[in-house]
């Protein structure tokens, strides 16, 4: 069966370079950074695919072949034919910023927040870009391949909150 998602790209946005892979039925295409939101509107306008299912990234630190840190990745839906497309950008230190994807699906708000919070990738033209998971004070990216299993010692500063508090 062809893939929805990669005719429309191809028709739709023949100037954005698309790199095309399938596993079990499921259409997977890398892109730049600088084409995440094109990308992203022509999928929902003009292939149907009109739910954010997940918005989550990979650290590949150490990984044998890999050329880039940070793997962003975007999965969307299409509710009326059932398909499914992975849409992956990468990133690498030091500049970890991407536009962010509220301006196509509103839900992207607290996946992104939660992104954020574990890796430090930064999403610019948040609505609300503040901490999901962790205290505001919190210095790290728990989530990073060189974050230490132990911790970095802040537990021992987080704020003790009763049931009754929270």
């Amino acid at each position: 069966m062809p893939s929805i998602a990669k005719e429309t790209l191809s028709a739709k946005l023949p100037q954005v370079d698309c790199e095309w892979s399938e596993f079990r039925d499921q259409s997977r295409v890398k892109i730049a950074p600088s084409s995440l939101l094109q990308v992203l509107f022509c999928l929902r306008d003009q292939a149907g695919f009109n739910q954010l299912t997940d918005v989550t990234c990979v650290d590949h630190l150490e990984m044998a072949g890999a050329t880039d840190r940070f793997e962003l990745v975007y999965v969307l839906l299409n509710i009326d034919s059932g398909e499914r497309v992975v849409v992956k950008t990468f990133l690498n230190e030091p500049d970890l910023k991407i536009q962010s994807a509220t301006s196509v699906w509103f839900g992207a708000d607290w996946l992104e927040r939660e992104v954020y919070d574990m890796y430090g990738i930064e999403f610019e033209g948040h609505p609300n870009f503040k901490r999901l998971l962790l205290p505001e004070g919190f210095a790290s990216f728990p989530l990073r391949k060189d974050y230490p299993q132990q911790g970095r010692g802040e537990r021992h500063n987080f704020p003790v909150i009763t049931r009754a508090e929270s």
